[in-house]
């Protein structure tokens, strides 16, 4: 997938994110959450082991490992998001159609 906002990548910054989500996922914050089983995408429950650390701005788009970026997603919801951001998500669930014409139309004769 390209880039449509030009991102300097790279791949020490990467690893260094990675090593502290390392670190995130043993702490109690983290077991916390495995144990609630909410996927934060569908908001399905799951079993902890079907539960997934994901980043809501992925790491290779600029995003941090910290707690406000990591959320429990199941592997289904993490595998549609891919490396998307929040705004491209939201894009790809709106239609390209153009806007959607009123059911009924004004009464015009008054």
């Amino acid at each position: 997938m390209s880039d449509w906002i030009p991102i300097q990548k790279n791949a020490r910054q990467i690893a260094r994110e990675k090593a502290k989500a390392r670190a995130l996922r043993r702490t109690q914050w983290w077991q916390n959450l495995l144990n609630k089983g909410i996927c934060h995408y569908c908001g399905e429950k799951f079993p902890a082991a079907e539960l997934t650390m994901d980043h809501i701005v992925p790491l290779a788009r600029g995003g941090k490992s910290t707690r406000g970026n990591i959320v429990p997603a199941c592997k289904l919801c993490n595998n549609r998001k891919q490396y998307l951001t929040p705004v491209e998500q939201l894009l790809q669930q709106t239609p390209n159609d153009s806007p959607q014409k009123p059911a009924t139309e004004p009464d015009t004769d008054t």
